[in-house]
């Protein structure tokens, strides 16, 4: 019998860090982060570098900020927010002297983006609006002293992102084209029209990424030519593209530009774990003091202007991130915090990148958590990713730790159709929902089982988002496979998923029908991959978290299953949030989710649980 560690309260693994996301301002005086205010509610930080004045300096009501950034406008922060969820984020601009706090896009229902800032225009930030368009971002130019917008360039209506050059000036942007595929738009001036510099096809992709500071040259990410995307330099006045880095199995995922020069001095691939290649040698030394100093995965996190002083932090998988200042210039690191230092000395399960052969003969990667002691073979839980145009990767994640400390083997693929691996591996899952990027997910569990790593009869399929649709497919599919299944914000139909997305992601349908089938021609075929359809074949219990505000995967895609279940008399749990969107940003819906979810796995895989307790503040109800 295997001897598991002691429970891990959930507070500890989904509670709000104590504090995280530290960032540099421009100048180096000061250090902001983000944490908890007395009701627990995430604010940003501001401390002097090197004293210990912290003091907060927003005043979130309920929702928590996530992410800030600095301007390089004197004592300036900018965040984004939005309500209970619904994703029409407002730009928020906060004095960390006053703790003034400003709405820059006081728009009802309006969504604004971030586009860029600019150390040479301290007091302007470029930002996307649907202002005028439902279905279409503009680009505003907003003065930072006075908060006026000002109108800076008209969407023709299928752009989907903008670049802006030295100048502070768009003159490239990233469009949607009518195959399905995209455009590179660029422009010698803003005085001149759009000219489409680079074409890619519904199975390609790419992007504009950053102009020089000269502006001869664009900066892109592309697959044309390569399995894999690469990074090019592309030559605005000759027309040519040079090779600035590629891999031949795994896409760009990472670039880390000098602060001021605008030159790209190293780029990241992410195959088992991140791995950085070097362009600029004044980087190495730094490299390899930072890859000796601490254990871990390090990232830079943030650089002053002058690049004497960092920001860096260590990812590990069975502990919190660590943030450290490096000095350069002395090749020292000052421990800063930790984001979670109740998981220091708790013990944590390793995550171990593991890959398979599926059916067709493709090579899967994915990571394996084993429960710490585990010996012989026991239940298990498949965590699907989201997406599904992502993928997992290696470090601490509170729910495969959580489900590892329950005492269930964790499994996550990055089954086809995952990004990161290539062009052939993304295009392998086109059509497939619910078909071959399901079989991959099946060739996964039968993988577990051949090796003696978990128990046929004690395995759940579990997700969010397309994980979500996942472990519905799961249910649905593959009826015999899993014991049970738990589903956040899984799409159940995909007719009406596509029938209800934001009005904003209108540019993006023609490569969701590319990916997932044309609702416009082919509704039986979307319709023979919806698990809403199969209800009748579902034989094992199921849990849905929902959140009532998600744009994205509304609340009725978890409604329509529901009642279809409880129609037919099939074993459905139901947790519907009225206060969150596609997921659970508050603590306390995540404490109460997590609570449930614990309670149903435990009843129906045999693992330990903590008692759902009483979890105040949440929004949940629960049928």
């Amino acid at each position: 019998m295997t001897q598991l560690p002691p429970l891990i309260p959930r507070d500890i693994l989904f509670g709000n860090p104590e504090r995280t996301n530290p960032k540099l301002s421009p100048d180096g005086k000061y250090l902001a982060y983000i944490a908890p205010d007395e009701k627990n509610v995430l604010q940003v930080w501001v401390r002097t570098v090197d004293k210990e004045d912290d003091r907060q300096v927003t005043a979130d009501k309920k929702r928590g900020i996530r992410s800030y950034l600095w301007t390089y406008n004197q004592d300036q922060l900018i965040y984004l927010q939005d309500a209970d969820g619904d994703e029409n984020f407002h730009l928020y601009q906060v004095n960390i002297q006053s703790n003034i706090v400003r709405d820059l896009t006081p728009f009802q229902g309006v969504k604004a983006d971030i586009i860029d800032i600019d150390r040479n225009f301290p007091d302007q930030i470029l930002v996307g609006m649907n202002l005028e368009t439902p279905q279409i971002f503009d680009v505003y130019r907003i003065n930072l002293n006075n908060g006026a917008v000002e109108f800076d360039t008209d969407n023709p209506g299928n752009i989907v992102g903008w670049t802006a050059d030295a100048q502070f000036k768009i003159r490239a942007a990233i469009a949607r084209s009518q195959d399905g595929g995209s455009d590179i738009f660029y422009r010698e001036t803003t005085e001149k029209s759009w000219e489409t510099m680079r074409h890619w096809g519904p199975n390609e992709e790419g992007s504009p990424v950053l102009f020089s500071e000269d502006g001869k040259i664009l900066y892109i990410s592309g697959n044309h030519d390569a399995n894999a995307k690469r990074l090019l330099a592309l030559d605005v006045v000759a027309r040519q593209e040079k090779v600035v880095a590629e891999d031949s199995q795994y896409d760009i995922s990472g670039l880390i530009i000098h602060p001021t020069t605008r030159t790209i001095e190293a780029v990241g691939f992410y195959k088992d774990k991140l791995e950085w290649q070097i362009l600029d040698d004044s980087l190495v030394a730094d490299f390899e003091f930072l890859k000796s100093a601490h254990k871990g995965e390090f990232r830079i996190v943030d650089r002053t202007i002058n690049d004497l002083k960092w920001l860096v932090s260590y990812f590990t998988d069975d502990g919190p991130v660590y943030y450290y200042a490096y000095d350069r210039s002395a090749k020292t690191t000052t421990f800063l915090f930790t984001n979670q230092p109740k998981l220091e000395g708790l013990q944590l399960a390793p995550m171990e990148p593991v890959s398979y052969t599926a059916r067709d003969g493709l090579t899967i990667h994915g990571y394996l958590t084993k429960p710490v002691g585990a010996s012989t073979s026991g239940p298990a839980v498949l965590l699907v990713h989201g997406g599904p145009w992502a993928r997992d990767t290696w470090g601490y994640r509170p729910q495969a730790q959580w489900l590892a400390n329950r005492g269930y083997v964790v499994l996550q693929i990055n089954f086809r159709g995952s990004t990161g691996y290539g062009k052939d591996f993304l295009n392998a899952g086109n059509r497939e929902w619910g078909a071959k990027m399901h079989d991959d997910l099946i060739d996964g569990v039968n993988w577990l089982v051949e090796q003696g790593i978990a128990d046929k009869e004690k395995i759940a399929i579990m997700g969010g988002s397309y994980g979500g649709y996942a472990t519905l497919a799961g249910l649905t599919f593959t009826p015999e496979v899993f014991a049970a299944g738990v589903d956040i914000v899984g799409p159940s139909n995909l007719i009406t998923l596509m029938e209800t997305i934001p009005p904003y992601w209108e540019p993006l349908k023609k490569v969701f029908g590319h990916r997932m089938g044309d609702i416009e021609t082919e509704p039986e075929f979307l319709k023979s991959r919806s698990p809403l359809f199969f209800v009748d074949k579902i034989q094992k219990p199921l849990l849905i978290g929902q959140g009532a505000n998600d744009p994205r995967v509304k609340e009725s895609e978890s409604e329509q299953i529901v009642k279809a279940m409880e129609d037919a008399g099939k074993p459905v749990k139901y947790a519907l949030y009225t206060d969150e969107g596609h997921g659970f940003a508050r603590p306390e819906n995540r404490l109460h989710f997590y609570a449930i979810a614990e309670e149903f796995l435990a009843e129906y895989l045999g693992g330990k649980f903590e008692p759902v307790g009483s979890i105040e503040g949440h929004s949940g109800v629960v049928k």
